[in-house]
């Protein structure tokens, strides 16, 4: 990112022709750049109709200027929005007077890292931003809005707060020892701590579903020829995305739709029958197949129902099932109950679950669904959900592991330094999440998947 300093300007409409194109300028020149353009300073928040001119005074386009005075404005600096006419070159020729006026080109995000540099906004809610506008479902995008609204946000300064005071009273106690104060076994630390564990597992769950709608999952089909593994993905999907044949080996490499079950999204992901005799082409698809299935959240392994009653994941397949990564999920999907005359079912294994279903008639998909939404723990109920990400999943996690380990340090060696060091790290790990202690790499990482303009 370059300097803050700097006056910035984007289309923050998308590109391409359109009935209304948006030009946005934020910065310390952004006064100067109003008068070159429009020929004066619009009246801060009151929409006014005015020519948008060049150097020359010629003119370029007319439409509504908006003016917004900082500190009141989304970047907390002098923003200037000029709404014309949305075809390319009308954005262009705009978008390049203001540039000779004295901006330069916004890079990806910079708008949100400028609210975010200058408090607007937290950092969980600059994501916020971009998973509102990528939300694929109602679900999603009241969650998103729950964020940006600041509801992650307030959850995480709560537990905060209960942390810095109980590092107060651990802290007090280990620097006045002559206080006597006998923090290690008075009960009082180990049931704040505890309340903190609790708290910071509440967010926990509702962060996984906000992980979820976010980011969704990946899943994994896989079994042998003909098996019925692109029927399913038609299935699922609701239309022909994968040919279907009674010739083995029709689908020889992978193939990815995206569905939305409720809100959860989901990558699902069509590959090569797995079989030992193969051709060339064959050998590669399958190689590609296994490769998928490291990288899944959830793998679904299709077995024809007509040709054998085995479920068992290492009896099906015990030249790959043990390359499957341990952590997992694993369905085994018995298809074509149509033919065997059986009704669907579900059934609990011990490491897996067993679903029988007919892909070509539908019969028990619907109970499929449920299972696939169940089994990676997204519940339909997302009233106060609030989007997350992978990241804040992982920071909470350690914030809970040195909670954790400071309950240890303290019912089994009554370490007060030790605890008071775990919870200084727990605290930390929570800062990253709304950026009160964020590297500058991660800023970078998490500003250019913006859209320019935004």
């Amino acid at each position: 990112m370059q300097q803050n300093e700097d006056t910035i300007v984007a289309q923050a409409t998308p590109r391409g022709r359109g009935g209304i194109g948006v030009v946005r300028v934020s910065g310390s020149h952004t006064t100067f750049i109003a008068k070159q353009i429009l020929g004066k300073v619009p009246q801060p928040r009151q929409a006014e109709y005015l020519p948008f001119l060049d150097k020359n005074g010629e003119l370029l386009d007319q439409g509504i200027a908006l003016f917004f005075k900082a500190p009141n404005s989304f970047t907390g600096e002098d923003i200037l929005e000029l709404q014309g006419h949305g075809g390319p070159f009308i954005m262009d020729c705009l978008i390049e007077e203001v540039v000779k006026a004295g901006a330069r080109l916004a890079e990806p995000g910079e708008f949100s890292l400028r609210a975010f540099l200058n408090n607007k906004i937290d950092l969980t809610q600059a994501e916020a931003i971009v998973d509102l506008i990528n939300a694929s479902s109602k679900e999603a995008a009241k969650s998103a809005l729950r964020t940006l609204q600041g509801i992650f946000s307030k959850n995480i300064e709560e537990i905060q707060q209960e942390l810095i005071k109980l590092r107060m009273y651990v802290e007090a106690a280990i620097d006045f020892p002559e206080e006597e104060i006998d923090f290690l076994s008075d009960g009082i630390v180990k049931g704040m701590l505890q309340s903190l564990i609790d708290q910071v597992e509440g967010v926990i769950a509702k962060a996984h579903q906000g992980s979820l709608m976010s980011d969704g999952i990946k899943v994994v089909i896989i079994g042998r020829p003909n098996a019925g593994k692109s029927s399913l993905l038609n299935a699922l999907t609701g239309y022909e995305a994968a040919i279907v044949a009674d010739i083995p080996g029709t689908t020889r490499d992978v193939l990815r739709e995206h569905i939305s079950l409720d809100g959860l999204l989901i990558q699902l992901v069509d590959t090569a029958g797995l079989r030992i005799k193969a051709d060339l082409i064959e050998q590669e698809g399958i190689k590609r197949a296994l490769k998928e299935t490291t990288f899944a959240d959830h793998i679904i392994i299709v077995v024809d129902g007509t040709t054998t009653h085995e479920t068992d994941p290492k009896r099906l397949f015990p030249e790959w099932a043990d390359k499957i990564p341990k952590e997992t999920g694993i369905t085994v999907l018995y298809n074509k109950v149509d033919c065997l005359n059986i009704p669907p079912f579900i059934e609990q294994k011990e490491n897996y679950h067993v679903v029988a279903i007919s892909a070509k008639t539908g019969a028990g998909l619907l109970e499929f669904r449920k299972h696939l939404k169940n089994s990676v723990g997204f519940s339909e109920n997302s009233e106060g959900n609030f989007i997350a990400r992978r990241r804040h999943l992982e920071a909470l996690a350690q914030a809970k592991q040195h909670l954790l380990e400071g309950m240890f340090q303290l019912q089994h060696f009554k370490a007060g330094e030790l605890l008071a060091e775990e919870l200084r790290q727990a605290q930390l790990s929570l800062d990253q999440i709304t950026g009160k202690f964020t590297s500058d790499d991660l800023l970078g990482k998490i500003f250019s998947e913006f859209c320019i303009g935004k």
